[in-house]
């Protein structure tokens, strides 16, 4: 074998995969923005990895992917065994190659990120498993031995997928219940079609079929099955519930016509862009709220600079609007929101407004919405989060012209009555209270009830959701197989 180049760094620069031509990008064109590597060029940039003999990649990673492992592997051309490895860590690794900020990540922890450029982890971990894939390669499940045990997992998106794939490599025979009548949750409906590819989602659901993985779809916990249903039917039962819920701002003309929730904005425009629901219909689960508006010539402004704002921006412009506007509290530098998505929004034509806090919706004479009225800000002391406080600056009022606003300041749990009912913990502001001392990981206070992903820790990213999942699934796991419901499951584990 020829010995390796570790300078190879030096002699390739980072590069990404092709993108969509900015003129298609800004005419409704709903593909994936970014294209795929070829193998010669998987190769090329997985060879710049450094190996580091401390891989800080691996350690910023919430999965912890065996990152500079798999690299090799793409280098060397052996794709398969570069696939089986992704899934050592990560139950839905193209997803996470897709949606992940791999630049507040595994790339933004890359020894060479500063000087040099930063491996491009995603986008070779999105070749490895969409050319394993193509290629018939699928989750060898030979060796594992049917345990008899059933555990229902509730809800289908990113958590509940992966604590079901995990089910099944630990002989548990998992049933996804879910209210959608596709399978990811947010990562079908919320994430927009240009960075997740409904396509993809349809793949991965064949392989968790193959695996074992049984899907009801078109089926609400508490309103067509009974949590104490589930629970007496089954060993256990895992809730990833997710986050809907948005944050209300308390903003004075919220309540006008043209004002949307980032969440409800996303799922409609998902369901239209796939078929799943035709235009101007009333916004699916908000139907008495409101519906999806007709953007084309609109000025439109968005509230919040998180990656649900960057989703909201780009959506609006391939929806045809004239002109949007994303408002931010803080300075760029401060945005939650992946810097690659802040530099295609920026490329696509969204104007940044940066230190300006939103006071109110103002109306127009004729009742339709005129603008949002903003002041501007400069950042103060630390708040309890140790982010800067935006603090507002007297006499700078201004009115930032609009037709829509949409407000995405973030979204939370919503552990309502249902699972107070059956003695569910959960805190203030609905999360699911789960762990904890005397309990295995992820277990809530019904012990053969687990949860994890965003109704546990609050609206966050897919792959700690993923994360959470795949781990709750091994404290489900060592629950049935010691008999135990509390911590002490650990020890004989």
């Amino acid at each position: 074998m020829a010995k390796r180049n570790v300078f190879q760094f030096l002699d390739a620069s980072r590069e990404m995969p092709q993108r969509i031509p900015l003129a298609l990008r800004t005419a409704g064109d709903w593909n994936e923005l970014y294209g795929r590597f070829d193998q010669p060029e998987a190769a090329q940039q997985a060879a710049r990895c450094l190996d580091c003999g401390n891989p800080y990649c691996e350690a910023k990673c919430p999965v912890h992917n065996y990152i500079p492992n798999w690299l090799r592997l793409v280098e060397e051309g052996r794709i398969l065994e570069a696939a089986a490895l992704c899934h050592e860590t990560n139950p839905l690794p193209e997803m996470c190659g897709r949606v992940c900020p791999q630049d507040r990540l595994c790339e933004g922890a890359c020894t060479l990120n500063d000087g040099f450029g930063a491996v491009t982890i995603g986008a070779v971990e999105k070749y490895i498993v969409d050319t394993a894939f193509a290629q018939g390669w699928r989750p060898d499940l030979s060796k594992v031995e049917a345990t008899g045990k059933r555990v229902a997992v509730v809800g289908a998106g990113p958590a509940g997928l992966a604590c079901a794939e995990r089910l099944t490599r630990l002989g548990i025979a998992p049933t996804v219940f879910d209210r959608y009548e596709q399978i990811g949750g947010l990562m079908q409906f919320g994430i927009p079609s240009f960075k997740l590819d409904k396509s993809v989602i349809a793949t991965r659901r064949e392989v968790l079929e193959d695996m074992g993985v049984a899907f009801e779809l078109g089926v609400e916990i508490g309103r067509d099955i009974g949590l104490d249903t589930l629970l007496a039917d089954y060993d256990a039962v895992f809730l990833g519930l997710g986050a809907y819920r948005y944050t209300d701002g308390g903003l004075p003309g919220q309540d006008l016509p043209g004002v949307l929730p980032a969440l409800p904005f996303l799922v409609q425009n998902g369901r239209v862009v796939t078929g799943l629901q035709p235009e101007g219909r009333p916004i699916a689960g908000w139907e008495d709220q409101v519906t999806l508006p007709d953007l084309r010539g609109k000025r439109v402004v968005v509230l919040g600079g998180g990656d649900t704002g960057m989703d909201c921006v780009r959506s609006a412009v391939r929806l045809g609007a004239a002109a949007v506007t994303c408002v931010y509290r803080r300075d760029e530098a401060n945005m939650p929101g992946s810097a690659r998505e802040v530099a295609n929004a920026r490329e696509e034509g969204v104007s940044f407004l940066f230190n300006r806090q939103p006071l109110a919706v103002e109306a127009g004479t004729d009742g339709a919405i005129a603008g949002v009225r903003v002041v501007e800000t400069q950042l103060g002391a630390p708040d309890d989060r140790g982010r800067s406080r935006p603090e507002p600056v007297e006499g700078t009022e201004t009115t930032v012209a609009a037709d829509v606003v949409v407000i995405a300041f973030g979204f939370s749990p919503d552990g309502g009555g249902w699972l107070a009912e059956h003695g569910v913990d959960t805190a203030d502001n609905g999360r699911i209270l789960a762990g904890g001392e005397g309990r295995l990981p992820y277990q809530t206070s019904v012990p053969t009830l687990f949860a994890g992903g965003d109704a546990v820790r609050g609206a966050d990213l897919v792959v700690t959701a993923v994360q959470e999942g795949r781990d709750a699934a091994i404290g489900i796991a060592r629950l049935l197989r010691t008999g135990t419901h509390r911590g002490a499951a650990l020890d004989a584990a």
